[in-house]
């Protein structure tokens, strides 16, 4: 089964490190990703950046909000797509993440949008 773990990051954190601090934490996470790898279960890794474009179709009308989004606390920062048995298993690569200390990381199971 395929797992998304989604990190889940307060806005503006990442204007508060300096680059110094930034790189050391991106490279702990680029050691994650290799550690995923070596295991067989990565099957997808990003990271996003904070700016972002909302669009919505309604009534066949487009609506596009460019952000970024005065109302959000939180963005997706990126995200890793594991290959795991069990939720239990997603979990405790999770738990290994170094973004879990200044993140929250949000685990989802890979699956039709229909169930």
């Amino acid at each position: 089964m395929s797992y998304m773990l989604l990190i889940v990051e307060p806005q503006g954190q990442r204007a508060d490190r300096s680059l110094e601090e930034g790189q050391a934490l991106y490279q702990r996470m680029v050691d994650y990703s290799h550690k995923l790898e070596s295991q067989g279960i990565l099957r997808g890794v990003n990271s996003l950046k904070s700016e972002a474009v909302r669009l919505n179709k309604r009534a066949g009308k487009s609506s596009v909000l460019d952000g970024p989004f005065a109302e959000a606390k939180e963005f997706v920062g990126g995200y890793f797509l594991l290959d795991c048995q069990t939720l239990g298993e997603a979990r405790a690569w999770a738990e290994e993440c170094p973004a879990a200390e200044w993140a929250t990381i949000e685990i989802r199971e890979v699956g039709p949008c229909y169930t």
